[in-house]
């Protein structure tokens, strides 16, 4: 689980492709129907004539062309999509690896803020979207370790909304009663910096600014205990 943009983001770019995508190929496919049915009819009495005559029709080469060249368009955007594992593999060989920088608005409009002013605190940078069921399922527990770590000033949950309507997005966080900070991300930039590629995702950052791990996918309360409370101790 990036065109003009609506408010709801190139999601609504994705569904419209798909559905382009099934009705081209349902096309065809009735086109092939249609022309199996028309040569079994008509082959006992002349074999050879009416495949060719078919197969040569302007309409079936318009839409074998269409087919291949939408199929070889949906194989290079599922490519496109495969998830980058760079920032794991460099920490995993124990390497430094510097968080891309981002400023983007509060959810709510008005004040933006930018990762260089988290600078000196510990941050749990958290992508989310309020269609996502996953991020329903961890948005209490991520309130609820902003509340305990965020206590002596030392760090900070920060949410950033991603592929999402923005009246959505806000319910979303009134419904939870989520107090963390929240941004909006509307180009889908800081997603795309992370190699991210779905929601939830969340990445640890250091308060010298360094990545110090990634989740892809909901945490729990073993990976802020293990990869979260550590590094905020450490700075108390």
């Amino acid at each position: 689980m990036r065109c003009a943009q609506a408010d709801d983001g190139p999601r609504t770019r994705d569904l419209e492709l798909g559905k382009l995508a099934l009705y081209q190929l349902s096309y065809v496919r009735a086109e092939r129907r249609f022309y199996l049915d028309r040569v079994g009819r008509r082959s006992s009495s002349i074999p050879w004539m009416v495949p060719m005559s078919r197969l040569l029709s302007p309409f079936s080469i318009v839409a074998t062309v269409c087919a291949v060249a939408l199929i070889a368009l949906l194989g290079y955007g599922l490519g496109s999509k495969r998830p980058d594992r760079g920032i794991e593999q460099a920490l995993a060989r124990g390497e430094t690896v510097k968080a891309p920088a981002f400023e983007l608005p509060a959810l709510g409009g008005g004040s933006r803020t930018s990762l260089v002013d988290l600078r000196g605190k510990v941050v749990v940078l958290n992508l989310w979207a309020s269609w996502c069921e996953p991020c329903r399922a961890e948005s209490p527990l991520l309130e609820r370790w902003h509340r305990r770590i965020s206590a002596g000033g030392a760090a900070t949950v920060l949410g950033v909304d991603v592929l999402d309507v923005s009246s959505d997005a806000r319910a979303f966080v009134r419904k939870f009663g989520l107090t963390y900070p929240q941004l909006r991300d509307s180009d889908d930039s800081v997603r795309a910096d992370y190699g991210a590629t779905g929601v939830p995702e969340t990445v640890v950052i250091d308060r010298r600014g360094q990545i110090a791990a990634v989740r892809r996918g909901p945490v729990d309360d073993r990976f802020m205990r293990e990869k979260v409370l550590p590094l905020v101790e450490a700075s108390g």
